[in-house]
């Protein structure tokens, strides 16, 4: 792994032991970068979740990263900080991904792929929203809370808004997938991971996305599973659900193909 720092500040230290570290503290704006063992095929930038309360790094980044290299992507995990940490405006997150994208425009030309699970991936939705990653070959996303967290479109209906306000706010100004929120479609094929019964983020946070998808001709591929809960990642796999990462594996590789950098 090599680090590399995008920000500055002092090195951000994890909480716990490999393969259960997480970052509730960023300190700055880091990737941690994972190359694949034979030529790259393209590259991903990696989201991990957390509530944008924390960074679940091992679990839902590094394991994600290791995954992405067996199928021949160089993947990078950004640590980004949090809406809500001390003189950190709202959208702190978002600005620390396009930070990483900016480093990685300085590499040679390969295909470019946005990885999320949870609220990274309703940040790897956000980045493939933004109007210079038009080249971006697409965007796999699990469990994201993409919409249905905007005070607007809560799911399930009267919800509390999440603390802290810059959260929510956050929330509020990138609402991923409503069809009259044009600046939150996004502009690259989305391959979707959900469970049907998840009780912290609804189901409807994908069915808002695929509404969209239908009236504005999106590129969006969803898969839903009724035996998953929350936060599988590639360890809570006993069910249906097991063939999340080959169903994503056979779309990344299609998005490969497609891409005019491949």
């Amino acid at each position: 792994m090599t680090l590399i720092a995008l920000s500055p500040g002092a090195a951000n230290v994890f909480d716990g032991d490999a393969p259960d570290r997480v970052c509730r503290q960023p300190t700055r704006a880091e990737l941690h970068a994972y190359p694949s063992p034979t030529p790259a095929r393209g590259r991903a930038l990696v989201y991990a979740g957390g509530g944008y309360l924390q960074l679940m790094h091992d679990k839902e980044g590094v394991a994600i990263a290791r995954w992405l290299n067996t199928l021949g992507l160089d993947a990078y995990v950004l640590v980004h900080r949090l809406p809500g940490q001390a003189g950190q405006p709202f959208d702190i997150a978002l600005r620390d991904g396009l930070l990483a994208l900016d480093h990685l425009a300085t590499l040679p030309p390969l295909p470019l792929l946005h990885v999320g699970l949870s609220s990274g991936g309703h940040l790897a939705g956000v980045l493939a929203c933004q109007p210079h990653v038009l080249s971006a070959a697409g965007a796999v996303i699990a469990y994201a809370p993409l919409n249905a967290n905007h005070r607007d479109h809560k799911a399930p209906a009267g919800k509390p808004d999440y603390p802290p306000p810059e959260k929510q706010a956050f929330y509020d100004a990138w609402p991923i997938g409503i069809t009259t929120e044009p600046h939150g479609l996004p502009r690259c094929p989305v391959f979707l991971a959900y469970a049907l019964h998840d009780p912290v983020v609804p189901v409807q946070h994908a069915l808002n996305l695929l509404t969209a998808a239908q009236q504005h001709g999106l590129d969006v591929e969803a898969h839903v599973f009724p035996q998953a809960g929350h936060g599988f990642a590639l360890r809570a796999l006993a069910g249906t659900h097991d063939q999340w990462p080959a169903l994503a594996a056979r779309w990344v590789d299609l998005q490969l193909k497609r891409s005019p950098t491949g």
